[in-house]
């Protein structure tokens, strides 16, 4: 799914943008990819399912590239699908790994060991979150105090509702980072965003409670509409709006 180009160093658990940590901004998208190693195949699923949003975010690998780049800021996704492990959980979570996603039983979770379960979260779970911790611990040697802003994205209709919300700011403890977001975004486009919506920001031992909430970093996690950004031209639509807003906001220096 990851493309190679000269600006990304692909790991097996997560790929790097590169960019400038001076400016203070690292994107993080934690279901970017769809993907599985080789020696789990796919988990017994039929390939459709990885299709779903049940193995990743629809259009939020493109979003977060495409803003990585506009800004020149440094990003760092997950290469694996979160049917395999979440890294959006943390370690001691129910959900970390799920044998049944929105009505799909994964076999290859149904009956996981403990054993089976550490060796993922030390293959996966734990370097994906070394890599962040690693890119902030950078930027704050250089005197930067970096802002987080994980990206994901959400499904039009759930359990038969519709969701009006075009985008959903997401945050916790910390409203430094995500109050400007929610005023941005209201302020364009007759857009419907959630706060807190479709899901609430307070998810202890998730990405940005981990690293943003425990090191007194701003944060913020913007959620899309999925069939917003299923397309290029959504994708495209959407940087052009992220990219001032995020650009602004470093500027000045808010």
């Amino acid at each position: 799914m990851f493309e190679t180009s000269l600006n990304t160093s692909l790991d097996e658990s997560f790929a790097r943008v590169s960019g400038d940590l001076k400016p203070g901004l690292i994107l993080l998208a934690d279901h970017a990819c769809n993907t599985l190693p080789v020696d789990y195949g796919t988990l017994g699923l039929p390939p459709q399912q990885f299709e779903r949003h049940i193995a990743y975010d629809i259009g939020v690998e493109a979003v977060t590239r495409g803003l990585a780049e506009r800004l020149g800021c440094p990003a760092l996704m997950a290469t694996f699908s979160r049917l395999l492990i979440d890294p959006n959980r943390g370690a001691d979570d129910p959900t970390l790994i799920m044998r049944v996603s929105d009505g799909a039983i994964v076999p290859g979770n149904a009956r996981i060991d403990e054993a089976e379960r550490d060796r993922r979260i030390a293959r996966f779970h734990r370097p994906y979150h070394a890599a962040i911790a690693a890119e902030i611990d950078l930027a704050m040697g250089k005197g930067v105090d970096p802002v987080l802003v994980s990206i994901h994205s959400f499904t039009p209709y759930w359990k038969g509702v519709a969701r009006p919300w075009h985008a959903g700011v997401l945050w916790d403890e910390d409203h430094r980072f995500a109050g400007y977001l929610l005023e941005a975004l209201r302020a364009k486009d007759d857009l419907c965003i959630g706060d807190n919506e479709p899901y609430s920001g307070a998810l202890e031992g998730d990405t940005l409670y981990t690293h943003g909430t425990r090191r007194g970093l701003r944060h913020g996690l913007i959620e899309i509409r999925q069939d917003l950004i299923a397309q290029q031209s959504g994708v495209d639509e959407w940087i052009s709006r992220l990219a001032p807003i995020l650009e602004a906001f470093m500027k000045g220096g808010s």
